[in-house]
C-alpha cells in the first residue's frame, strides 16, 4: 500500500488537524530522516497554507487541534503542538498546551525547526496597499522603474500579468515587461482588480 493510501485510510479521508474533507494531501513533517506514516500527515490545503505560513493564521480554523494534539501519530502531535504554540495568545490554546504531554523524542522533534519560538505573524507578498499577492496575479506599476543592467524603463501604469512570487524574499516579485523577466519590488506595484 502506498504511503498516501495508508494516510488516507488512517485519517478516514479527513484532515488530521481540522477534520475537513477538502482537498487533502500528504504532508511531510520536517525535519525527518525517513519518509513513513509516523512522520507524514494527511492535511487539507487550508491547514497546509497556514502551517507553511503562506496564509494568514485563522484562529477559528484551528479548533480541531483540541482533538489532533491527542493523536497517537507523532507527526500529527508535532504539527498540532507547533500550531498551538503559534496560537498561544488564545486562552484555549494555552490551556491545551498546559495539559498536553509529548514524549521527549516527539517534543525534541517539534522544537527542531524553531517554529515554536515564532509568533503567529506570516510574511506574505503584499502590494503597496497591503493586498496579498499570489502567483499568476496581474499588477500595475505605480512608479516608473529603470531596470538595472538594461536600457529598459518600465513606465508607471504598465500592467504586468502572470507574476511569480520570489520565495525567499516577500518584497520581490518577478514579471515580464517587454519580453524581459525582471524582479520588481512589491512596494512599487498595485494588484489589478479581477
Amino acid at each position: 500500500m502506498k504511503l498516501e493510501e495508508q494516510l488516507q485510510a488512517r485519517s478516514n479521508g479527513k484532515c488530521e488537524l481540522c477534520q475537513s474533507g477538502d482537498t487533502l494531501k500528504l504532508y511531510e513533517v520536517q525535519p525527518q530522516s525517513s519518509n513513513d506514516a509516523d512522520n507524514c500527515i494527511y492535511i487539507c490545503n487550508t491547514c497546509q497554507m497556514q502551517v507553511d505560513k503562506k496564509a494568514e493564521l485563522d484562529n477559528a480554523h484551528w479548533s480541531g487541534l483540541s482533538e489532533a494534539i491527542w493523536s497517537e501519530v507523532p507527526g500529527v502531535q508535532v504539527v498540532a503542538w507547533r500550531m498551538l504554540q503559534r496560537l498561544r495568545n488564545e486562552s484555549w490554546a494555552t490551556d491545551l498546551l498546559d495539559m498536553v504531554y509529548l514524549s521527549d523524542e516527539t517534543l525534541a522533534w517539534a522544537k527542531a525547526t524553531g517554529d515554536h519560538d515564532n509568533d503567529a505573524s506570516v510574511d506574505l507578498h503584499k502590494d503597496c496597499n497591503g493586498n496579498v499577492l499570489q502567483n499568476g496575479d496581474s499588477v500595475v506599476l505605480i512608479k516608473s522603474l529603470d531596470v538595472k543592467g538594461s536600457t529598459l524603463n518600465a513606465k508607471m501604469g504598465t500592467v504586468v500579468k502572470n507574476i511569480r512570487l520570489v520565495e525567499e524574499n516577500t518584497e520581490q516579485i518577478e514579471g515580464r515587461i517587454e519580453g524581459q523577466v525582471i524582479v520588481i519590488l512589491t512596494k512599487y506595484v498595485r494588484k489589478q482588480s479581477s
